[in-house]
């Protein structure tokens, strides 16, 4: 990998706030010190809830903190043929499955294995349509929606047959990270009518778009273990990672899209301004070179 390439992601889901702008900041920063590459890429896989009103809001308030990105900007949803071909490539290694679980079912299964929380605080599928594939086949020739999800186990069979089966990362602060597929589970990489979930599109865009550093919240880190075995998998580069601190609120909860009051539009309009941001972010408020530069 050359050189320095970061990136920041956005989903339109809603208009940017405090926690949002922190990355963005610390990303775009980064890249003006390094003297590489930004690029703003939009993550609008969810076409229920993405709107394009989000998209032009995202633009305006990056732009407004003195964000700058190259073009053209990447839409997931114009590059839904990169997603098929990686699962296709999955699903030839044999390492995808139907899963036809609901919410219910599964939270009854784990309910009755007495299931602990795994990684981030969540269960970890408990296997119900690994285990039952004829079900998963009847109920989906019977027009049930279904899931594509990572058989874990066959994965860990197709990289030990590569003497792949010791991943590690980069983490910026702690050194050399080491998977650990307790951490993974069967998680979902597809559905129905969208050939792709955010782990799969995240490593398929950030080696298309020949990302060396990936700088993203700490809510993040427990998904870098699904990552790393993702890219294993279809042979994908691993960036090096920062996941950094997040924001949080007065009453101590990480900042949401629904908290308005935090919105980089509603400080705009308070008359707070740039500067007062990157204050409050405890960032830098001496703009890097490239701060107030036309996009590209």
């Amino acid at each position: 990998m050359a050189g320095f390439v970061t990136r920041f992601a956005p989903s339109p889901t809603g208009r940017l706030h405090l926690g949002h702008a922190y990355s963005a900041l610390l990303a775009f920063d980064r890249a003006c010190r390094e003297n590489g590459r930004f690029l703003l890429r939009i993550e609008d896989i969810d076409q229920g809830r993405a709107r394009e009103v989000f998209v032009s809001g995202i633009q305006e308030d990056l732009l407004w903190l003195g964000v700058r990105w190259e073009e053209p900007v990447r839409r997931q949803s114009r590059h839904l043929a990169d997603y098929r071909a990686a699962l296709a490539r999955l699903e030839a290694l044999g390492v995808l499955y139907p899963c036809v679980c609901t919410r219910k079912e599964v939270a009854a299964e784990l309910a009755a294995m007495g299931a602990a929380p795994h990684g981030g605080g969540g269960s970890l599928y408990p296997g119900i349509c690994r285990r039952d594939r004829r079900r998963a086949e009847r109920l989906i020739a019977e027009g049930r929606s279904f899931a594509l999800r990572l058989d874990l186990a066959a994965a860990l069979r197709v990289l030990a047959a590569r003497d792949r089966g010791s991943l590690s990362w980069i983490e910026e602060g702690c050194g050399i990270v080491a998977f650990d597929p307790a951490r993974v589970g069967d998680v979902v990489l597809a559905r129905k009518d969208v050939p792709t979930s955010y782990h799969l599109a995240v490593v398929v865009d950030d080696a298309g778009q020949g990302v060396t550093h990936v700088i993203r919240g700490a809510d993040l880190r427990e998904a870098t273990h699904v990552h790393r075995l993702l890219q294993a998998l279809l042979d994908l580069p691993t960036p090096i990672y920062h996941h950094h601190r997040l924001i949080r609120g007065a009453d101590g909860r990480r900042l949401a899209k629904r908290d308005r009051a935090a919105t980089i539009a509603a400080l705009r309009e308070a008359g707070v301004s740039p500067l007062e941001i990157r204050r409050r972010l405890g960032l830098a408020v001496s703009l890097p070179a490239g701060h107030g530069q036309g996009k590209g």
